[in-house]
């Protein structure tokens, strides 16, 4: 095998194994902010 068809070889290894341990993203929505008892009192809602 010659040195520039080892190289590409290498290269697309590495690119597959770079995609493959990509990590999952976070879906997870931030939680909620609380609201103040002024806010509360006026909207009526308990958080």
């Amino acid at each position: 095998m010659s040195i520039l068809s080892r190289l590409v070889a290498l290269g697309l290894t590495l690119a597959i194994a770079a995609c493959a341990t990509a990590p999952a993203a976070d879906l997870t929505p931030p939680p909620r902010k609380m609201t103040d008892a002024k806010t509360q009192l006026e909207s009526g809602k308990r958080y």
